[in-house]
C-alpha cells in the first residue's frame, strides 16, 4: 500500500493519512488547525495518532520514524 497524495502536499484530499507510532508523536507534533478539521472528516480519524503526511516537517529528528499509513477513504 502507498501514499496517493493526489493534491501534491496542499493538504487539500487526506490521501496520505496516517497514523504515527505512540513513541513517535511528540516528535513529529500536533496538526495545525486546518489538517486537523480535514483529519476529523475522515472514517478512520485516530485523535491520538492520525496525521497527514505532506504536513509532517521531515528531519534528522524523525530519522527511524514508524508510521502506518491508514485505509482509504
Amino acid at each position: 500500500m502507498g501514499v496517493e497524495a493526489i493534491c501534491g502536499g496542499q493538504c487539500a484530499c487526506a490521501t496520505c493519512h496516517c497514523f504515527i507510532d505512540d513513541l513517535w508523536i511528540a516528535q513529529v507534533g500536533k496538526a495545525d488547525e486546518e489538517e486537523q478539521e480535514l483529519l476529523e472528516s475522515l472514517d478512520y480519524y485516530d485523535a491520538s495518532r492520525s496525521r497527514l503526511t505532506c504536513q509532517i516537517v521531515v528531519g534528522e529528528t524523525l530519522e527511524g520514524l514508524t508510521l502506518i499509513v491508514a485505509p482509504g477513504e
